[in-house]
């Protein structure tokens, strides 16, 4: 199935001059007003209901498309290179078929570079591996993390280069500071959705910030700077979400910089936070009504046997009243392949249980609890 139309606006705002319609509706005030001649009441504008929004926006958390690493070498010597076969049918289909579908690119994407010296893991990917990312219905990715340079400079530029070749948009890195820090923002049906990106995910400072004439990644080790990268998103669309790389890996318990934070980044105007490094699930928030996706976790990463989802936010209402639900849909990584799960129990009842205060309905709904 093929996505819906929708555009990206290029400029950092624009300007909407709509006119308005002088004199009453109503019954009553028609009676009281003149009568019209039949050609003039053809001639007046026709009143038109609010346009209804149904969107569904998809997020994944952690991928890794190095040839050298665990997924990538199952997807070729095991896989017959065919990507359903490591990511279930069921998924790859509703990545394609949300309105916009958000990955987290955990990788660079060049020929070039070096391995950063002192580094543990580093992951390096062939630019013609973006192919995968298209066939997993990526709109955007998220490039605020610790390991999109881990090849240097060179291999930074690539991953930029060879994203914007394939037609996917990037968000939380850049050529310099203006770019990395830029809301990216999609008209969808005349509600503007904006994105937002940034990290604080490295114990051991590899990943340079974006500096004013250099590359690098927006960070939020100081965390008004990234407030302020989220009010200026916020003046220019009607939902913002706010995309984190945060967390300690393989640990369902948070960190109280997360709670802090994602409360701050909240009241700075983001309706929705989705986090991604922990490499595992963490649990939900609400916070004044908006929702607090602290991690989650690896979608297609590695061997490990972890019980991971897709999220999807699906907004419905009209522009001027819209509404945000929530819903996981279950999934298991396990031996390079990530699995739709029929019974999510497993998934919903672990999200449950480390989560602040947030359910998961039989069918994957998530609601606050009161």
């Amino acid at each position: 199935m093929m996505k819906r139309t929708f555009s990206l606006l290029l400029t950092a705002a624009l300007l909407v001059v709509t006119c308005a319609c002088g004199g009453e509706t109503s019954t009553s005030s028609q009676s009281a007003a003149p009568a019209q001649s039949a050609a003039a009441a053809s001639s007046a504008p026709a009143q038109t209901e609010p346009e209804k929004l149904d969107l569904t926006l998809a997020f994944t958390g952690d991928i890794n498309l190095d040839d050298d690493w665990y997924v990538m070498q199952y997807l070729k010597n095991s896989a017959g290179g065919k990507l359903s076969a490591c990511i279930d049918p069921v998924l790859l289909e509703k990545m394609n078929q949300a309105d916009l579908c958000c990955i987290n690119n955990e990788f660079t994407l060049s020929d070039r570079g070096e391995k950063l010296a002192g580094k543990a893991y580093t992951f390096r990917a062939k630019p013609q591996n973006v192919s995968y990312l298209k066939e997993m219905g990526a709109d955007l990715v998220t490039l605020a993390n610790n390991h999109i340079y881990d090849y240097g400079k060179d291999a930074f530029n690539d991953t930029l280069d060879n994203l914007s070749k394939a037609g996917i948009d990037y968000v939380g890195a850049g050529r310099n500071k203006a770019e990395a820090a830029k809301p990216l923002v999609y008209d969808l049906n005349g509600l503007k959705v904006a994105y937002v990106n940034a990290t604080r995910a490295e114990l051991t400072l590899y990943t340079p910030d974006a500096g004013e004439n250099s590359p690098g990644v927006l960070s939020c080790y100081d965390p008004a700077q990234f407030e302020k990268v989220i009010a200026q998103a916020k003046r220019q669309a009607d939902l913002v979400v706010c995309c984190v790389h945060w967390g300690i890996e393989y640990s369902y318990e948070l960190e109280q910089v997360q709670k802090d934070t994602a409360r701050a980044y909240i009241d700075a105007g983001a309706d929705v936070i989705v986090g991604t490094h922990s490499h595992c699930l963490q649990g939900i928030e609400y916070y004044k009504g908006a929702p607090i996706f602290y991690n989650l976790g690896n979608f297609w990463f590695n061997e490990k046997d972890l019980l991971t989802c897709l999220l999807e936010l699906r907004v419905t209402g009209t522009k001027e009243d819209w509404k945000l639900n929530a819903a996981v849909v279950p999934a298991r990584q396990a031996g390079c392949v990530t699995k739709y799960l029929t019974d999510g129990s497993s998934v919903y009842n672990l999200l449950e249980s480390i989560s602040v205060n947030a359910g998961i309905k039989p069918d994957g709904t998530v609601y606050e609890k009161k």
